[in-house]
């Protein structure tokens, strides 16, 4: 096991860093500093290291442009609907990013610099991330000292875990936002099969925005409790995936372990997903289309398995509080098989 340290820029009087985490098998995974980023996932073929999320062509790239690639998202992952949050009588006004909603925390905790400490031992390669967040940053009241953890080990298990306090009532739900691809950068997600441990999902709009709660999977094309293939699934004729150009919703996790399954009939690749959070929010990369600073991405390149509390319909979002002297705990645990 070891950690090696590369320093890539300057932003904001902080270095910018990109930190890799290799195990003894020769698995790979490359972190950066901007925004607590999981850049590449790297495994050992037999043409040499091959990446298995979306990723950007450059770790200078990052900080061009708001691209949401494997970023730690937050404060609130998600959108909150106009941007409001009532509390007793008191209504909080966050910024309005798209449409008339708030998206991912405004200009949140993924577009700086994180403090960061890497370690190693026998058993595993970790670095440690930390960013305080001050009080009214963004619209959300109380100070925040945030920290994610990213650990690999040898049985390449990559092990991502947030913890969060604050000194006034707040709102936090944050997400690591990696889109998985398993095949590499010449096949798109479509192709791949998909398990979720989820027996309801949440339907939503076309912007996104849960509408009537929760409802059954059973007859629908959102039912992944057995393997489904993703093809049949993202190009479905049901409205509630056209008006997304694909999936884009939140699930209901049920508890059972693992939470999701994505697995490769091409290469026989798995990612084995494992997370004590509710729900899981599944977008297939409908959006990219080779333009900007993710040129290198298209459409369903990759699919995000978001672990967080399921966005919430309306204004009050007491699922999503958290007190003074709470602390906010979220593992998610990926397996790579290969």
């Amino acid at each position: 096991m070891k950690t090696v340290v590369r320093k890539y820029g300057y932003l904001d009087n902080r270095d910018l860093c990109e930190i890799s985490l290799i195990n003894d098998n020769g698995m790979q995974v490359k972190i950066l500093n901007y925004g607590a980023t999981l850049e590449k996932i790297e495994i050992p073929t037999s043409k040499g290291l091959e990446n298995i999320i979306m990723s950007l062509t450059s770790p200078e790239d990052y900080s061009k442009g708001r691209n949401y690639l494997g970023g730690t998202i937050g404060r609130v992952a998600g959108r909150i609907k106009k941007g409001q949050w009532k509390h007793g009588n008191q209504i909080t006004q966050f910024p309005i990013n798209e449409g008339e909603n708030s998206m991912h925390g405004g200009e949140g905790i993924d577009t700086r610099p994180w403090t960061f400490q890497p370690k190693y031992n026998d058993s595993y390669a970790s670095v440690e991330f930390e960013i305080f967040d001050y009080d009214g940053a963004n619209g959300y009241p109380g100070n925040m000292k945030i920290k994610a953890t990213y650990r690999l080990d040898n049985d390449n298990n990559l092990n991502y875990h947030i913890t969060a306090m604050t000194d006034k009532t707040t709102l936090f739900n944050p997400t690591n936002h990696t889109y998985f691809r398993l095949d590499g950068d010449q096949h798109d997600v479509t192709d791949l099969n998909l398990k979720v441990n989820a027996d309801y999902y949440i339907p939503v709009d076309e912007n996104t925005m849960p509408v009537k709660g929760a409802k059954k999977v059973d007859g629908t094309p959102f039912d992944f409790r057995k393997s489904k293939h993703l093809n049949e699934v993202i190009n479905s004729d049901v409205n509630e995936i056209k008006i997304r150009n694909g999936l884009d919703h939140p699930f209901i996790l049920n508890g059972n372990q693992p939470a999701a399954v994505l697995t490769s009939n091409r290469s026989n690749r798995k990612l084995i997903m494992s997370t004590d959070a509710p729900a899981v929010v599944i977008y297939s990369g409908n959006s990219f289309n080779h333009t900007g600073i993710a040129k290198n991405l298209g459409q369903h390149d990759g699919i995000t398995l978001e672990a967080q509390v399921a966005p919430q319909n309306g204004c009050k979002l007491d699922p999503l509080v958290l007190l003074p002297g709470e602390k906010f705990s979220r593992r998610v645990n990926w397996k790579v098989v290969y």
